[in-house]
This record gives C-alpha cells, structure tokens and sequence, in this order.
C-alpha cells in the first residue's frame, strides 16, 4: 500500500483499508506513519488502522464527537477498538466518551508527553513551560499547524505576540532523519527559539500498541 501523503493525513485522514484483524485502531492522523511503522517492524498484523485528519486539533472541541462517531461506525465489525488520541485538548472530555462507548484509548495529556514517556514528560515539565514542542509530523506540516492557521506567513510581526514567552524549541524526533533535523532547526529560526533535538522514538505509543 502506499504510503498517505502528510497533505492527506492533514485534511482527510487515513480511510480504512480491508480488514485483516480483529482490533481496529483509530488515531490521529498526525500519528499514522507511526502506527504504519510499528505494524510493519513488529508484524502486527492483527491491528487494522483508520485515522481522523490530523487538522481536527486545529478544533479540539471537533475531537470528542469525531471519535465517537467512528467507533459507532465500525465497533460491530471489530472484537475491540482502541482510540490513539490522548486528551489533545478535549478536557477530559474524550476520555469520558470513551469510557461510556466501553473502549480505551492512549494515556496522557497529549502526543508530545507519550513519545516522551508520560512518567518523563511528568517529571520535567514544570522545568519546561517555556517549551515549544514539535514531532516529525509537526515538522513536516510546520506551515499547515504552525504558519498558517496563526497567520504568520502574512504577518510574521505577530511572531513575538505568539511566541515571546517561550525560550526553546524542542523536536521530539521519533526517526533518525537528518534532513527533518534540519528543517526543524529552521522552524526554530523561524519562531526565535533556541533549538533542542531529542531522539525519543516512539515512547510510550509503542509499549502500549504492544499490549493489544
């Protein structure tokens, strides 16, 4: 299957292809390459994925009914489902969807702390308040999440309104891609940070995909 394009994941998600398994995954699709990568390196193959576009975090509040939509629409054709978002910004509102609909999903408040660790992310965010964080979907879609929806392709003097408080950028590289190193520095540029790299992998996301 070819891979979805990051425009894709962005605007329309990933639709769900065939069914091989008895589990289905539903995710962000800012997470889709991930999950897609795990699959394959662990042969996973009793796990099926369909994944929301990744620009509903552009609308948190879309999140909750989003979610509960698609698990209405495929529980019956699947023994289990399991929702890959954290909170992203729902207030507690998709956990509790999600308990009513009998299905569980990622802990932790949101993507950077599960690739992180969440017991890490925990530990060291109160000394990181001031840290901007982005993933390699993040760096890849920078102008689609970042640029654009603030406006700062038109008006790059509203830069230090948005981002004055913060002191650092830092990217949570799941892969060891020297070219997305790169871009992200220059998203740091871009925003006035200092720039901080850390490898983490995929954290938290895979040791909990292991236990399905």
């Amino acid at each position: 299957m070819k891979p979805p394009s990051d425009c894709d994941l962005t605007e329309t998600g990933l639709p769900l292809a065939p069914q091989t398994g008895r589990i289905l995954l539903i995710a962000c699709g800012a997470l889709a390459r991930e999950i897609l990568d795990l699959k394959e390196a662990n042969g996973w193959s009793h796990l099926d994925l369909t994944c929301l576009p990744a620009k509903l975090h552009l609308y948190p509040e879309k999140i909750t009914q989003e979610v509960r939509a698609a698990v209405i629409k495929h529980r019956d054709a699947y023994d289990d489902i399991f929702v890959v978002y954290a909170d992203c910004g729902t207030g507690g509102l998709l956990a509790a969807e999600c308990e009513k609909l009998g299905v569980q999903m990622v802990a932790g408040p949101h993507c950077y702390s599960f690739f992180e660790g969440n017991d890490r992310f925990a530990a060291i965010s109160e000394d990181e308040f001031t840290a901007f964080y982005l993933t390699d979907f993040l760096v890849r879609q920078f102008d689609a999440f970042i640029m654009k929806p603030m406006g700062l392709d038109r008006h790059p003097e509203l830069r230090d309104m948005y981002f004055g408080n913060y002191k650092k950028l830092v990217y949570q590289a799941q892969t060891d891609d020297p070219a997305l190193t790169a871009k992200a520095q220059t998203c740091a540029e871009t925003l006035g940070l200092a720039f901080e790299r850390r490898f983490t992998g995929y954290g938290d996301l895979e040791t909990t995909l292991r236990t399905l």
